[in-house]
């Protein structure tokens, strides 16, 4: 049994390092790659076996990485035991209740005796010396990172994007220089490992989620804050969504440099220094852009390029390249992306929306096209009723999959048409038939995704599928992508 002999504060300490690396999935590899180079033993452990793992061990070249793949229980605590530093995968915490009771019933032994326990991101942030752009929250967080990646790009500052989205940082951590800015998306399962605050922290919103991992909302308001806390501590900003309920308690209980940001006007007590006003965005008191040049669609997506553009702005981009980028940029997958217009219904993936909360936001941004919704998954615990109550506004029919169908069903059955599809398949078939010229059918489900697939990248796949699918079966129309939204009551396509 080991214990660490001092914290990791520089590459050196790395250096003879019995490190354990818990999970080879992109993050993890990243890491058993970077330590290895570094200095350290690595042993990287998955309950996955060789053969799932074949081209992943291949990528970590011809070090002298120790494998153990697929190995018992005992077998791995015993690694666990001789390891004085471990490098955990997001999806494994000692807190979490979502990770095995064995794995961390060993990862609480190894803490008590001193053990690091470190991820990917946590072991870039204490080794480079770039400054730090973080954007964390419930929903929007890949939106507004990557478009402030799009609007740094635009202001021409050296920047990388990392995190839950781009490539693992930690093997750059030596070349980013304070000059540069890591921009990084992190999520609640990354935040309970970090010891170190961001220069500019954005949040986006805190809602409730993933109550199956913290237990109460409260406990997830607590990982999420903390955030904010660390980058207070060390001087940095921390902006914040006026409008969210969750950012407002947040900020109530912080001391420091906060900036606000939000559609709704002012009370008084959070300026906000990024608004809307008279049709356009204004940030700092000036006017950015018109509202209708904002490339994408809804109120809510409207506050993430507020939230971005304020990012920005303490980054050191001026008005003019934030103005730039925001016009340019092209969305990301799965989230209010269009896929295709086929006579005269335009087809909407926003299989990222794991929540109510987000999908009602998806149902208010196409108002008042028709809208037939694909929703259902696999359920977190959460209240569907005010969600409920959207479908019935916003919908002219629900067709509904996943473990959650028959409570959706309840709820919604009655106030407007419900169908049930067994796959993603019956489901677009099901809209196919009853979608009109003028409509938009969306996939919101408003659930995770793991009853179904893998994740809910994998459930938009294959939404998307279905209808390239369907395009060759049935005439008319393009099935090129579409990109273009109005702000009044017409919707007219453009092809992108």
């Amino acid at each position: 049994m080991m214990t660490a002999p001092h914290p990791i504060r520089t590459r050196a300490d790395l250096h003879g390092r019995q490190a354990l690396v818990l999970g080879l999935a992109r993050s993890g590899v990243a890491a058993a790659r970077f330590l290895s180079d570094a200095g350290a033993v690595v042993t990287a452990y998955d309950r996955r076996g060789g053969d799932a793992l074949a081209d992943t061990a291949r990528s970590l070249g011809e070090r002298p990485i120790e494998l153990a793949l697929g190995v018992s229980e005992a077998v791995a605590r015993e690694l666990i035991e001789a390891a004085d530093l471990l490098v955990t995968s997001p999806s494994i915490s000692p807190r979490f209740p979502t990770t095995e009771p064995w794995l961390r019933d060993a990862l609480h032994l190894a803490e008590e005796r001193g053990v690091e326990l470190v991820s990917e991101v946590e072991l870039f942030l204490r080794l480079t010396e770039a400054r730090v752009l973080a954007v964390t929250g419930t929903k929007g967080k890949t939106t507004t990172t990557a478009l402030l990646g799009e609007i740094l790009s635009a202001a021409a500052i050296p920047h990388v994007v990392g995190g839950n989205i781009g490539e693992p940082l930690v093997e750059r951590s030596a070349e980013l220089d304070a000059g540069t800015w890591a921009v990084l998306e992190l999520s609640e399962l990354q935040l309970p490992t970090i010891s170190r605050g961001a220069d500019v922290a954005v949040y986006t919103n805190i809602l409730a989620d993933h109550l199956d991992r913290h237990g109460s909302l409260e406990a997830y308001r607590a990982v999420k804050a903390r955030l904010a806390e660390l980058t207070l501590e060390r001087g940095g900003a921390v902006v914040l969504d006026a409008d969210d309920p969750g950012c407002r308690e947040l900020g109530a209980r912080l001391s420091g440099e906060l900036h606000w940001y939000g559609l709704e006007p002012g009370d008084g007590a959070r300026p906000l220094d990024a608004t809307e006003a008279g049709g356009e965005l204004v940030l700092l008191g000036a006017s950015l852009l018109a509202v209708p040049e904002v490339p994408l669609p809804g109120a809510h997506m409207r506050r993430d390029v507020l939230a971005a553009a304020l990012g920005a702005r303490l980054a050191g981009a001026t008005p003019a390249a934030i103005a730039h980028g925001i016009r340019g940029f092209r969305g990301v997958p799965h989230r209010l992306e269009t896929i295709a217009e086929r006579n005269g219904v335009r087809w909407i993936n926003d299989s990222q929306a794991t929540i109510p909360a987000a999908a009602i936001a998806a149902l208010e941004a196409f108002a008042p096209a028709p809208v037939v919704l694909i929703a259902g998954g696999q359920g977190k615990g959460l209240d569907y009723a005010a969600f409920a109550d959207a479908v019935a506004t916003y919908s002219r029919m629900a067709i509904l999959i996943g473990e959650t169908a028959g409570e959706l069903e309840r709820l919604i059955g009655g106030r407007i048409p419900v169908r049930r599809a067994a796959a993603m398949d019956g489901a677009v078939e099901l809209a196919a038939q009853v979608a009109e010229p003028g409509d938009v059918v969306v996939l919101s489900p408003a659930a995770a995704s793991f009853d179904m697939f893998t994740d809910y990248a994998a459930r938009g796949d294959a939404y998307r599928e279905a209808v390239r699918r369907l395009a060759k079966t049935t005439p008319g129309g393009t099935n090129r992508p579409i990109r273009s939204w109005s702000r009044s009551s017409v919707w007219w396509p453009r092809a992108w």
